[in-house]
């Protein structure tokens, strides 16, 4: 592969549950869980996804933080993730996710390309995340409102980022 195509989209978003998984507070937001993963698995453009032992990923530590939950996945390119994002069941959870987290001031997502074929670790992520809060947007970690393109994206490294900055309790 060359180009843009020899690169893949991989994002995170990190939330702080405002109740535990299995509080009614956010049986919505449990109950929809598996549609709404299916729906990502059957998307245009959708590549991969991080789960855990449960199919999801609400059982994958993020930050050391019991209270964080994580979304990680791999898509062909921001085109097909925002097309994804924004419709359907997805769409409605979006609009409801101030009922199950709580707002947060620092970025909780963060995109970045990575080579056709890679599958980002949870440490990667965090780093991207941590980036992007003390660097704001660069080719190493943006936003889709940011974006940068795949060209060039293996030459950037990103500088040593200060072990404080973590997510707050």
């Amino acid at each position: 592969m060359t180009g843009a195509n020899a690169y893949q989209l991989a994002q995170v978003n990190i939330g702080r549950l405002k109740a535990p998984l299995d509080s009614p507070q956010l049986k919505a937001f449990v109950d929809n869980l598996d549609p709404v993963n299916a729906d990502a698995d059957s998307a245009d453009g959708f590549v991969w996804r991080l789960e855990g032992e449960s199919g999801d990923a609400t059982d994958i530590a993020v930050f050391g933080d019991e209270w964080l939950i994580i979304n990680m996945s791999v898509w062909r390119d921001t085109n097909a993730l925002t097309a994804y994002m924004y419709q359907g069941r997805h769409r409605e959870m979006l609009a409801r996710r101030r009922e199950f987290f709580k707002r947060v001031q620092e970025a909780m997502v963060a995109l970045w390309w990575v080579p056709a074929g890679h599958r980002p670790t949870v440490a990667e992520a965090e780093s991207r995340l941590l980036h992007l809060r003390t660097n704001g947007p660069t080719p190493y970690a943006f936003t889709l409102r940011t974006p940068f393109p795949a060209q060039g994206a293996e030459q950037f490294t990103a500088p040593a980022i200060p072990d404080d900055l973590g997510c707050p309790a």
